[in-house]
């Protein structure tokens, strides 16, 4: 088992810090406790079951689970029994979702998805090609040569690729309205809502407005099947955007902050730290910015 103790972590030359990293774990000493990291994460729990914390939320997890996280989202893991896995993580600049979203299709589906637990439940198919994937990209690693930055990407498209078609299907089929519950055609247009007026519109009550129902009954309805309030659901939806902006222009500040329907660049910034737990300028100074033409 020596050998799946190993680590494998590639440095930015020009900065020092993460670039990507791949690893295994035999206990849960890495995420049993807060993880804040300025890059992606992408856990593979192949044994072992807890408990996983994340934003405003938690969820129970077992094996073959494939948790995905964003830079400087929140989550940690409890458990009683050691876990064992595998870990992805990268930065931004080494491979950046906003960027490539159209090519992997997994921002909003694996990363960045306010309306489904950060995790997909891997299959045999899926595990079979993520072992490949993982034995490629880990056979890579210890090979310097020339290109072995694009293979490296290569590898980690694949597996983000596989993930997200994975998690995509587990969707379709909690998707599937009940005839008798109109309660999912409600989620649905309230969804719908979030993602046209988010920038404009901050306040649970008016999406209870705009849907012709009572907020006490859709704050029912959201925390049944989401696990969070509309509040939380509207401020993590901002706070995706923002750090878009951040990353992938180098807008102001306050010209991000009046987009989003904040007119006190400061109020903005308070709004964003409380729930990025990093100010702006710190998350564009440690994740990146204007690199849209990179």
């Amino acid at each position: 088992m020596a050998d799946l103790q190993n680590t494998f972590t590639m440095v930015d030359p020009i900065n020092g810090n993460l670039a990507f990293k791949l690893f295994w774990f035999e206990n849960n000493s890495y995420f049993d406790h807060l993880q804040r990291n300025n890059y992606f994460s992408v856990i593979w729990i192949k044994e072992g079951s807890g408990k996983l914390k994340s934003d405003f939320s938690e969820y129970d997890f077992d094996a073959n689970t494939l948790l995905a996280f964003t830079p400087y989202q929140p989550f940690m893991l409890a458990s009683d029994k050691n876990l064992s896995g595998v870990a992805i993580q990268f930065h931004p600049d080494f491979f950046c979702i906003h960027k490539h979203h159209k090519e992997v299709s997994c921002s909003g589906i694996l990363f960045d998805n306010i309306y489904h637990p950060p995790y997909v439940n891997v299959d045999m198919a899926s595990a079979a090609t993520f072992n490949m994937m993982l034995s490629q990209i880990k056979a890579e690693m210890g090979n310097k040569a020339m290109a072995q930055y694009e293979i490296l990407v290569s590898y980690l498209k694949i597996f983000l690729i596989t993930a997200s078609r994975l998690k995509s299907a587990q969707q379709a089929i909690e998707r599937k309205p009940d005839s008798e519950n109109k309660e999912p055609y409600i989620l649905h247009d309230l969804k719908e809502a979030i993602e046209i007026h988010f920038k404009t519109k901050h306040s649970a009550s008016d999406y209870a407005d705009m849907l012709n129902i009572s907020a006490k009954a859709l704050a029912r309805i959201t925390k049944t099947h989401f696990n969070k309030t509309i509040s939380n659901l509207i401020a993590e939806r901002i706070i995706i955007e923002a750090k878009r902006e951040l990353y992938l222009t180098n807008k102001p500040i306050k010209e991000i902050a009046y987009e989003l329907g904040y007119e006190d660049e400061y109020y903005f910034s308070r709004f964003f730290k409380t729930n990025a737990d990093v100010s702006p300028q710190l998350y564009r100074d440690t994740v990146g910015f204007g690199r849209a033409s990179a």
